[in-house]
């Protein structure tokens, strides 16, 4: 048997939190003196406290812990367990990315007096074109992701042929930005004639007066783009006349890495009441 302090040092866990996992019952000691009320562990112990330190180093706290060893011979729900784990670590790391990313951007506006005279506004139209079109509901923008790979899923066995040029785009149809359950419509303009999908429907879609403009970067930077975009609506006498949507020239799906990404950020506009 061995002492708590001896057990301490071959377990790598301190005094303090062996006697906070017999409190809640995660790892009682092995014997207990009724007279001095020493701890005693067993060798045979330390494997279930390697187990606890590297599920805390995981990230999972004590109840979660309890839970994962009570399942540890159980294949099947200890490894759903772990899978929701991954998935929650995952879309933290993707968070602290898009901080990291924040965090830089703002260091490069500090950097320039004006950065918004960076951006050149220009009046577009695009003329009537089909298009491969998906419209959801999902969380929230980041997952954008989604309805393109949805849309590239379903119309996989069409052949569709590119429009030369080819838009790839997301309208925004809400009338808001919102925190969650935003409405999307991803649009590939194609030739030729498909038959709908399951989710995929192909339109003729109208002519589109826009002010735009391009700018290369992570996505983080949009909104110096869209202030760009109002400057110039403002002082050319324009209103907005439709939701707003992203033509993406270079996407994630040419690039993993967001410094290269080329969005081309687009309001339809129409000449105000004078």
């Amino acid at each position: 048997m061995l002492k708590i302090g001896e057990f301490s040092k071959l377990s790598r866990v301190s005094i303090r939190m062996l006697r906070r996992y017999n409190e809640v019952g995660l790892l009682l000691p092995a014997e207990t003196d009724p007279i001095t009320g020493y701890r005693y562990y067993s060798e045979d112990q330390l494997p279930a406290a390697g187990r606890i330190t590297a599920l805390r180093d995981m990230g999972f706290g004590l109840a979660a812990i309890e839970q994962l060893l009570a399942t540890w011979k159980e294949p099947v729900a200890l490894e759903a367990i772990l899978d929701a784990k991954q998935a929650q670590l995952q879309e933290e790391a993707a968070l602290a990315q898009r901080r990291l990313r924040a965090l830089e951007t703002l260091r490069q506006r500090l950097r320039k007096e004006d950065n918004a005279m960076d951006y050149t506004v220009n009046l577009k139209t695009l003329p009537q074109r089909q298009a491969a079109c998906l419209r959801m509901t999902i969380p929230n923008y980041d997952q954008e992701g989604t309805l393109w790979q949805i849309l590239m899923r379903e119309t996989a066995h069409l052949d569709l042929q590119p429009d030369d040029p080819c838009y790839c785009s997301v309208t925004f149809h809400d009338g808001e930005f919102k925190e969650r359950d935003v409405d999307l419509e991803a649009q590939k303009t194609v030739r030729g004639q498909y038959p709908d999908t399951e989710h995929v429907q192909f339109k003729l879609l109208p002519p589109v007066t826009f002010a735009s403009t391009v700018y290369q970067g992570p996505y983080e930077k949009i909104g110096e783009a869209n202030a760009a975009v109002a400057a110039w609506v403002r002082d050319n006498g324009y209103t907005y006349d439709g939701p707003a949507f992203n033509i993406y020239h270079i996407s994630p799906h040419e690039t993993k890495d967001p410094e290269q990404f080329v969005t081309e950020v687009c309001y339809p506009v129409k000449k105000a009441d004078t």
